[in-house]
């Protein structure tokens, strides 16, 4: 992913303009040392610029450029803090961009595309990403987009014929990651994590890169190794996104998840935590509230479990609630909540009907007792091949139960 030199340059008009400023006010003045300005980090450049471009959208009722590059800076700062607002105003901003200019404009409705899918809205993001693909046919990352859409509604046949045909030709960094993401889900993680690692070189070799964005590739690499089962690796990766990146939220969310799986009960909590301090994402309360339980701290785990019970509605644009928190209820809830899961399930996987979503709705049937009846969504959601522990733990607990009868 090459950084644009609009960003470049608008950061250099800024501080051109601060440091013109600083000169008038010297003429004539007695002189006084100088002192070093406090390095200025990713985040606070980010919100330079966001401002900077809010201010020209603002003055410039035809700014379709502007808006574009706005929305960009919001989805790049709602995905690094879990801010809805920022994904609404990224979303807000592309449609004023589209609006405004639709030729010549085509990767604004990737974009757009990309925020809805951070949404978990995928039909419209492939709405979307198809028109970006009208406006522009055969462009690579486009299809790399539909792709990944595909792929997250559960629509592998396509996403295996659109995925396919890219291995043949040049891709983009951005549809290498897309691509590897369908290496994950069709299990082959070692490719998987080659393609990320390729790309982490890749950025690493940028004058300027981002650091927020190489500890989310750490990120990605930690996630394949522990599905992999190589857990010191994956451990070895989040150390160095954390790094990089130390409050991210989805770092140290998944540095708690690795610890407990690891029965590091202390430490899981000190990392989500953390995690929690900025974002309440609901698989690392219910880790959190797992962790205190497992060392006998029934009092925090129980307020940690009061927590989780309250993140249950859906997300904002989102239809559905959080698989995480979902997976958490069917474990640890009431017989009504469970019910109540199973029916959420059901209607999800008439909308998304991914691996993730058939598991979930496998695991509520057998948290229900319909063992036999859950056999047949889990070799769904085992149809690809999927490596992950969560998969292969919930399909080795109904496969048990239906051989004895249950």
């Amino acid at each position: 992913m090459r950084r644009t030199s609009l960003r470049a340059l608008a950061l250099a008009g800024i501080l051109g303009l601060l440091a013109s400023a600083g000169a008038r006010m010297s003429v004539g003045a007695t002189r006084t040392p100088l002192r070093a300005a406090p390095p200025v980090s990713p985040a606070e450049r980010r919100d330079i610029e966001i401002r900077f471009y809010a201010d020209r959208a603002g003055r410039d009722p035809l700014g379709a450029a502007d808006r574009a590059r706005l929305a960009a800076l919001y989805l790049d700062r709602g995905r690094e803090t879990g801010s809805f607002a920022d994904l609404g105003r990224a979303e807000s901003m592309a449609r004023e961009s589209l609006d405004l200019r639709e030729s010549h404009n085509s990767a604004t409705y990737t974009l757009l595309a990309s925020i809805l899918m951070t949404q978990h809205r995928f039909r419209e993001a492939l709405t979307a990403a198809r028109r970006a693909d009208a406006l522009e046919p055969g462009v690579a990352s486009y299809r790399a987009l539909i792709g990944e859409i595909s792929l997250e509604l559960g629509e592998y046949d396509r996403a295996r014929v659109t995925f396919d045909s890219l291995r043949r030709e040049p891709l983009s960094d951005v549809a290498i990651l897309r691509l590897a993401r369908w290496d994950e889900i069709s299990g082959r993680l070692d490719w998987a994590e080659s393609a990320v690692r390729r790309v982490l070189r890749e950025w690493q070799r940028l004058p300027d890169p981002a650091p927020a964005q190489l500890a989310w590739l750490h990120l990605r690499l930690a996630e394949l190794a522990a599905k992999d089962g190589r857990l010191a690796d994956a451990d070895s990766s989040l150390s160095a996104g954390l790094q990089l990146s130390p409050t991210d939220y989805r770092l140290l969310g998944a540095a708690a998840g690795l610890a407990a799986r690891r029965g590091r009960w202390r430490g899981s909590i000190a990392y989500g935590e953390q995690a929690i301090a900025s974002n309440l994402e609901p698989t690392t309360v219910g880790v959190v509230s797992d962790a205190y339980a497992a060392l006998g701290d029934s009092g925090k785990a129980a307020m940690y479990a009061s927590v989780m019970r309250g993140l249950g509605r859906p997300r904002p644009n989102d239809q559905f609630p959080h698989r995480g928190w979902s997976l958490w209820m069917l474990d640890h809830g009431t017989a009504a909540d469970v019910r109540e899961r199973v029916r959420s399930a059901e209607a999800e996987l008439r909308v998304r009907r991914d691996v993730y979503a058939y598991d979930q709705y496998a695991w509520a049937l057998y948290r229900t007792g319909r063992t036999r009846e859950a056999a047949r969504p889990m070799r769904q959601a085992l149809r690809l091949h999927t490596r992950d522990p969560l998969l292969e733990r919930h399909a080795a607990a109904i496969l048990g139960a239906t051989r004895r009868g249950a």
